[in-house]
C-alpha cells in the first residue's frame, strides 16, 4: 500500500533467487592426516557422494597431477636449483698438482 507508513519497500515473500537444496553436503569419513590428493582420491572413488561431487574430484585430481608433471614438483626443483648453484663463478677449485712426487699419489 502506497503512501502508509511501515507497509511500503522491503522485502516481499517469496522474491529472489531460490534457496538451494543442502543435499549436496559432503560426508565422508576422514582420519584428517590425508593430503589433498588422496583426499580427492577418496572423494572421486566414493558412491555415496553425488555424481557432480565426484566428476569435480576428479577433475581437481588430474588437473593436479598434470600441473605436477608438467612442473616437477618443489623438491625436485630444489635439487634441480641445488646442482646449478655450484657452477660458474663459485664452482669449487681443482686440486692442485702432486709436483714433487711426479703426478703420481703417495
Amino acid at each position: 500500500m502506497p503512501g502508509v507508513k511501515g507497509r511500503s519497500g522491503g522485502a516481499r515473500p517469496g522474491a529472489g533467487r531460490p534457496k538451494k537444496d543442502p543435499a549436496d553436503d559432503l560426508t565422508i569419513a576422514t582420519n584428517g592426516k590425508q593430503t589433498p590428493a588422496e583426499f580427492l582420491a577418496t572423494v572421486m572413488n566414493d558412491n555415496m557422494v553425488a555424481d557432480k561431487l565426484r566428476i569435480d574430484a576428479a577433475k581437481a585430481l588430474l588437473s593436479a597431477e598434470v600441473r605436477r608433471a608438467e612442473n616437477g614438483g618443489k623438491k625436485e626443483q630444489v635439487k634441480a636449483a641445488a646442482k646449478t648453484a655450484g657452477a660458474g663463478r663459485f664452482a669449487s677449485a681443482a686440486p692442485p698438482k702432486l709436483a714433487a712426487a711426479g703426478g703420481k699419489r703417495v
